[in-house]
C-alpha cells in the first residue's frame, strides 16, 4: 500500500486508486493540503502548475464524500460538491482527474461547460451526480433552465481563480454563489495570486488555511528558461531553423493572436516543419484533430494563442515558445508552466524583438528574475531596429459581450461598474461552428435588440455611428491522457 498517500489520512480505495496511476509519493502541494481539506477548513492555496494541486482537492473531496451521507433533501441523489474552472478544457481535465482517483470510490461526476450540446448533460443531472465540474457560464445556463439544484453543496472549488477574474467571470461567479448554501467548505486554487484574488478571498473564505508552496507568481524551476534577441521580421525564420537544427519533435509555440497562429502554423509547415493551429476561431473537431496529432507526435509543433495556456496538460512536454510574449505578465508564468511538469524537466524560450522589451522587463519584475539573453549566430539583431508600439496590461475596457446557445457565458457588468480592463486586441475566443446557417437565435429566448434586428437595413444617412459587439467564447479541447501532475 502506497504509505504516503495513506498517511494523508485518505480510504484504501482512494490509495489504490493512485498508486495504479503511477503515485508514489504525494507532492508538497497535496502533503499540505489534503489534511486541511480533510478536516473540514476552507483553504487558499497557490501552486505553480504542473505541481499537483488537482489531486489535492479531489481526493480528499472523494473521502470526505465516501465517509458522509448527504442531507436528505428534495433530490434522491444531491449535488455535494461543485468544481469551477475557467475553461473547457480544464473543466474536461478536472473530470477525468475525478474518474481515475474515484475508479473504486462510490461517488458519480458530471462535466458542465457550453460549445456542445446541453440535453446529454440535462439527462447526467437527472439521473442524479455527487460532483459537477462546471464552467460558470453554462452552469448559469442550466440554473435558468432549472435543471440543476446546487441547494446542498457541501464544497465549492475554485480552480484557476485567477484566470476566472481575468476572463470578466466575476459577475457570474457571483450569481453562482447566491445559489450555494452559506454554510459549506470553499477552497480557492491558483497558480498565481493577484491582489483580486485576495480580495475575492477574504470575502468568500471562513477562516482559512493558507497553503503557498512556491513563491508569488513565481515559475518552476525545472523548466530551463532563456530569451533569444531577433529582428522582428526574422522571428519566423529563426523558428522554423531552431526546430530543425535542434531536432525538437514536441514544441507548443505561443503567439498573441489568432491570425498570427494561423500565418506562423502555414510558415512553419512551408519550411519542413508540421505544424497546426488551435485558437478560439477553430471549429471543435479542428482542435481536437490537432492536439491529438501532437501528442502521437504527428505534430512537430501546435501554434496555440493564450486559450491554450491553462487545461492543456501533455505528459514529458520538453519545449515551449513564446513566439510572441503576452500582455500580462502573469499569463508567461502559465505559458511556460506547460512544461516541466511533475518534476521532468522543460525548456521555454523566448524570441524577443526590439516591440517586446518593455513586455519582457514586466515578465521579469512579476518573476522576480532575469531571464539569461543568448543571440543565434545569423541572426544577430539589428541595433538600430526601432520598436513598434504594443498595447500592454489591461488598458482598456472590456465591452459587454453577447453568447450563443452553446457557448460560455462571460460576466456583464451592471450599469455604472466598470468592466475589466484588457487589451483592446487582445486574443477572444470565437463561437464554436454553427451547422445551420442563418442568424443565430439568442440564448435566453429574448428578442433581440432592436439595433441589432435592424442591422441588415441601409442605416439612416444622418447616423454616421455604428457599434459592435465581441463574443468571448473558449473552445473545446480534449481532455489530456497523462498519469503525473494534475
Amino acid at each position: 500500500m502506497n504509505s504516503g498517500f495513506k498517511a494523508l489520512g485518505l480510504s484504501d480505495a482512494l490509495v489504490r486508486a493512485v498508486t495504479e496511476i503511477g503515485y508514489t509519493e504525494p507532492t508538497p502541494v497535496q502533503q499540505q493540503a489534503i489534511p486541511v481539506v480533510l478536516a473540514g477548513r476552507d483553504l487558499l492555496a497557490g501552486a505553480q502548475t504542473g505541481t499537483g494541486k488537482t489531486a489535492g482537492f479531489v481526493l480528499p473531496i472523494l473521502d470526505r464524500l465516501a465517509q458522509t451521507r448527504a442531507v436528505a433533501g428534495k433530490s434522491r441523489r444531491p449535488i455535494r460538491a461543485l468544481i469551477l474552472t475557467p475553461t473547457r478544457e480544464l473543466a474536461a481535465q478536472v473530470e477525468e482527474s475525478v474518474r481515475d482517483y474515484g475508479k473504486y470510490a462510490q461517488s458519480s461526476v458530471a462535466v458542465v461547460f457550453g460549445g456542445v450540446s446541453i440535453n446529454n448533460q440535462i439527462a447526467a443531472l437527472k439521473r442524479g451526480v455527487d460532483i459537477v465540474v462546471a464552467t460558470p457560464g453554462r452552469l448559469l445556463d442550466h440554473a435558468g433552465q432549472k435543471t440543476i439544484d446546487l441547494s446542498q453543496v457541501e464544497v465549492l472549488v475554485l480552480d484557476e481563480a485567477d484566470r476566472m477574474l481575468d476572463m470578466g467571470f466575476l459577475p457570474d461567479m457571483k450569481r453562482v454563489f447566491a445559489l450555494l448554501p452559506k454554510q459549506r467548505q470553499t477552497l480557492l486554487f491558483s497558480a498565481t495570486f493577484s491582489d483580486e484574488i485576495r480580495a475575492l478571498a477574504n470575502t468568500l473564505l471562513n477562516d482559512p488555511a493558507s497553503v503557498q508552496v512556491a513563491p508569488r507568481n513565481s515559475t518552476v524551476e525545472a523548466v530551463s528558461q532563456k530569451v533569444v534577441l531577433v529582428d522582428r521580421g526574422r522571428k519566423s525564420e529563426l523558428l522554423a531553423q531552431l526546430i530543425k537544427d535542434q531536432q525538437w519533435y514536441q514544441v507548443l509555440v505561443f503567439t498573441r493572436t489568432k491570425h498570427g497562429a494561423n500565418r506562423l502554423a502555414e510558415y512553419l509547415c512551408k519550411h519542413g516543419v508540421t505544424a497546426l493551429a488551435i485558437h478560439g476561431n477553430k471549429s471543435q473537431n479542428a482542435r481536437t484533430h490537432a492536439l491529438a496529432q501532437f501528442k502521437t507526435g504527428e505534430l512537430q509543433a501546435l501554434v496555440a494563442t493564450d486559450i491554450a495556456a491553462r487545461g492543456l496538460d501533455i505528459e514529458q512536454l520538453p519545449h515551449v515558445v513564446n513566439f510572441d510574449l503576452p500582455h500580462v505578465p502573469e499569463d508567461y508564468v502559465h505559458r511556460i508552466g506547460r512544461t516541466g511538469r511533475a518534476g521532468a524537466t522543460g525548456e521555454a524560450i523566448s524570441l524577443v524583438c526590439a516591440d517586446d522589451k518593455p513586455l519582457l522587463a514586466d515578465i521579469e519584475k512579476v518573476i522576480r528574475r532575469q531571464v539569461p539573453r543568448e543571440i543565434i549566430a545569423g541572426y544577430e539583431p539589428n541595433p538600430n531596429e526601432r520598436a513598434e508600439p504594443i498595447q500592454r496590461g489591461r488598458g482598456t475596457a472590456r465591452p459587454a459581450p453577447k453568447r450563443d446557445s452553446g457557448g460560455d457565458r462571460r460576466g456583464s457588468h451592471g450599469a455604472g461598474k466598470k468592466a475589466p480592463a484588457r487589451p483592446a486586441h487582445a486574443e477572444r475566443a470565437a463561437p464554436p461552428a454553427r451547422d445551420h446557417k442563418g442568424p443565430a437565435r439568442p440564448a435566453t429566448g429574448r428578442p433581440a435588440e432592436p439595433q441589432r434586428a435592424r442591422s441588415a437595413q441601409p442605416a439612416p444617412a444622418q447616423r454616421a455611428d455604428t457599434s459592435t459587439v465581441r463574443t468571448n467564447i473558449p473552445g473545446l479541447l480534449q481532455p489530456a491522457t497523462h498519469r503525473r501532475g494534475r
